[in-house]
């Protein structure tokens, strides 16, 4: 009988201890606002019925990488993972069976984060419903196959560390700035890299092209970055994807829809208030005007395509046509975003607090090579802007790589 009693007094201690181990609906609560702040379902979601069970395609400058299941499956996702095989591998890039992931899963930013956040972000997933979904290999370029050269980048590029708040900054300031350099990896897309795929760190967030599209400036250049925004600016635009001064498109689009729209007033206020104290990290580029003949050929296919929408002097009709002038992405050096617009049109995203839509056609087929690039030098160089010059050759390539599904 004793035995017995010992028994189930056992069984209850420990059916106790597994339920006092049980996260809490406030931590499941602030672990799936981090995962949104993190937009992880933008790269682990390829059927958006099978949320975080992995299998998108990644497609990097060393070949493309399928993003892994993240729920909480045993066999296929990482249901059977210890939480310290979970912060190690979120921290430090290392899975569980001591292998490297490669940095396109973005551990050189959220190895900032705090031991506490990512514990968090683990009761959220654990909450999804397990779906078995194997993960595929890599299609990687030779010798970027080889998981053990990741070991040689890491000792070259990768610094493991939280983010160190500037105590002499507000704590909004502060918190803009994990965000930022963090969980949020802004700089993923957004800092130019090297030849490995490592940031250039003197050049942070001074703009990258990333998949045929040009992420801009986050920083204080005065024309191509964000100088002329202000924190309202860039916290509507945040929040809804457009402002008086821009619309996000391309893969931007998808990070307010799946991320931003839904993160807290006082996390997207915090990052404009971190943006918006960042100088510029490199100069901008002198630019030399196109001549008249390009210019006139370039304001023929603006009056007769862009003029309605647009306008004569530019001005659109800002949150549902951008406005052209100052438009610091326009101005960018590289055209690729600009170019991508023109070429395959634009549909306005669409967010709770801009539900409106407005739409831009594609001018793939109706416009040449020649006035493509005509129309593009046009608009980046009126109305006071300067944009460096864009050549036919420049667009043919960019249709290719629209063509190829770049």
């Amino acid at each position: 009988m004793r035995t017995i009693l010992a028994v189930i007094a056992l069984c209850s201690a420990v059916a106790g201890a597994a339920l006092a181990a049980e996260p809490s609906p406030e931590l499941i609560a602030y672990g799936k606002a981090l995962v949104e702040a993190g937009d992880c379902a933008s790269c682990h979601t390829a059927d958006p019925a099978k949320p975080f069970a992995g299998g998108k395609r990644i497609d990097t400058p060393f070949g493309a990488i399928f993003a892994p299941n993240l729920t909480p499956d045993r066999d296929t996702g990482i249901g059977a993972w210890r939480d310290a095989d979970f912060v190690r591998a979120v921290r430090t890039g290392i899975a569980p069976d001591g292998s490297n992931y490669y940095p396109a899963f973005p551990y050189p930013y959220f190895t900032k984060m705090t031991k506490d956040d990512v514990l968090a972000i683990r009761a959220y997933l654990g909450t999804l419903a397990p779906v078995a979904s194997r993960n595929k290999p890599p299609e990687l370029r030779w010798p970027f196959g080889y998981r053990g050269l990741m070991r040689l980048w890491n000792a070259m590029y990768f610094k493991p560390g939280l983010f160190e708040p500037d105590q002499s900054k507000s704590a909004a300031w502060n918190r803009g700035g994990y965000l930022v350099t963090g969980l949020g990896h802004c700089g993923a897309c957004h800092t130019p890299k090297n030849y490995f795929g490592a940031d250039r760190n003197a050049q942070a967030l001074s703009g990258n092209e990333v998949g045929g599209w040009f992420a801009p400036r986050l920083d204080g250049a005065v024309r191509t970055g964000l100088k002329s925004w202000s924190e309202e600016d860039i916290t509507e635009y945040l929040q809804s994807g457009r402002n008086a001064k821009s619309h996000a498109g391309g893969p931007m689009a998808e990070v307010v829809v799946n991320s931003t729209a839904k993160m807290s007033d006082a996390d997207v206020r915090a990052i404009a208030i971190y943006l918006k104290s960042l100088p510029s990290t490199r100069r901008e580029t002198i630019v030399t005007p196109p001549d008249n003949a390009e210019m006139k050929a370039g304001q023929a296919v603006y009056a007769k395509l862009c003029i309605a929408c647009h306008e004569a002097d530019g001005s659109g009709a800002p949150r549902i046509y951008p406005p052209l002038p100052g438009n610091a992405l326009l101005q960018s050096n590289n055209p690729s975003s600009t170019l991508r617009i023109i070429l395959d049109g634009a549909h306005t995203v669409t967010t709770p607090r801009a539900p409106n839509t407005g739409e831009m056609p594609a001018y793939a087929k109706q416009l040449s090579d020649d006035e493509i690039a005509a129309v593009t030098n046009y608009i980046r160089n009126s109305w006071g802007n300067a944009g460096l010059l864009v050549t036919p050759a420049q667009v043919a390539r960019a249709r290719k790589r629209e063509a190829n599904g770049e």
